[in-house]
């Protein structure tokens, strides 16, 4: 629970801050109760929408330098909260309608319209790099053969056999990106392509950077990620799974200020969840909650790069998602009960004070 004590903070600084932006703008008791109550609303939506985030982020962070560690938790809020929630749908307004910087945040703070309007309209854009780029983290997980448990072995079995094919993620990848291009409007298709490569080059990117930075080989050979690489590969990733929050919010609210607020309490409530889940080892106990966050985020992907033809309401999307890593848990356990004698020997894995302090710690069986 102390993992949650500093999102709790923020979450009631946020829904005041929601209240006091309802007053202001109006004078009235009620608009300050209704900005609070969609700074609440976004924030379930977005929470909801990244328990997956929650748990990948966990599975690479548990092997992480304590120094980059906690600059993720700390740098990385920031980042996730300020750079994604503002700075980055304000960048969009600037592209999109060819204005300065300056300009943009005017738009995003005076014509909440034309602001609406400017973000929607960039969705092919967005949902082609953001579903790419997605797309390529699930399947790269599948995609190993060096992986020594399986939940859904009849999928898992064979992609991890097909991955001995050198570039067989990104082929894949490639391959439903251009199947996608067909459903996409002859004036957009263009677009959606180009941001699609976009997000496949750039998770190439990110990759030969950890390369260049190193890492460490685990117990299987593996090289992971434990520095620099791991910490840009993290914010990369987070910023695709905003791409359907930021989106998605417009359905509720086309106020910026309401919107960073609503997200943000989702933002920090999935660095909680992700501390709560490294602290003591989580994931290890719960052998398949690693590979049903990535069942999640190819749903996920999967969704952003069909938005341009078929729209998911966002509440349907964060329950599928959901749902993955309810069956994923739910299995998790099962299994424990079924195989304790698998789990008898668990090392030892590194704990996440709320202060950021790492300590080891050995996980009770």
């Amino acid at each position: 629970m102390k993992a949650f004590y500093g999102s709790i903070v923020f979450t009631i600084v946020a829904l005041l801050l929601a209240g006091l932006l309802g007053y202001g703008e109006t004078g009235l008791l009620a608009s300050a109760l209704q900005m609070i109550f969609l700074a609440g609303v976004l924030g379930i939506m977005e929470t909801s929408l990244s328990l997956d985030n929650a748990v990948v982020n966990a599975s690479i962070l548990k092997d992480m330098d304590p120094i980059w560690q906690r600059r993720f938790l700390t740098w990385g809020i920031l980042i996730a909260v300020f750079g994604m929630r503002i700075v980055f749908p304000v960048a969009i307004v600037s592209v999109s309608a060819w204005v300065s910087p300056w300009e943009a945040t005017r738009i995003a703070l005076v014509d909440h319209a034309l602001y609406e309007r400017i973000v929607t309209g960039a969705h092919v854009g967005i949902s082609g790099f953001g579903g790419a780029f997605l797309m390529l983290v699930g399947l790269s997980f599948f995609f190993s053969d060096e992986r020594e448990h399986h939940w859904i072995g009849f999928i898992e079995r064979p992609l991890a056999a097909i991955a001995r094919v050198p570039f067989s993620p990104y082929l894949a990848t490639v391959g439903i990106v251009v199947a996608v291009s067909f459903l996409v409007h002859a004036a957009e298709q263009r677009t959606f392509l180009i941001a699609a490569f976009s997000g496949i080059v750039s998770y190439f990117a990110v990759q030969k950077f950890g390369d260049l930075m190193g890492g460490e080989e685990d117990a299987t050979g593996r090289v992971v990620r434990t520095g620099a690489g791991a910490f840009v590969y993290l914010e990369f990733l987070d910023a695709s799974f905003s791409f359907d929050g930021v989106i998605g919010a417009f359905a509720i609210t086309n106020n910026i200020v309401l919107i960073a607020l609503g997200l943000g309490i989702g933002a920090m409530f999935v660095r909680s969840m992700t501390v709560a889940l490294v602290k003591g080892g989580h994931l290890s106990e719960f052998r398949f909650l690693e590979p049903g966050a990535f069942y999640a985020i190819i749903a996920l992907a999967t969704i952003m790069l069909l938005s341009i033809r078929i729209e998911t309401p966002e509440v349907v999307t964060g329950l599928i998602g959901a749902a993955i890593i309810g069956l994923a848990l739910w299995a998790s356990v099962r299994h424990r009960r079924r195989f304790p004698d698998e789990y008898a020997e668990d090392g030892e894995a590194q704990a996440i004070l709320p202060t950021g302090e790492i300590l080891p710690t050995t996980p009770t069986v």
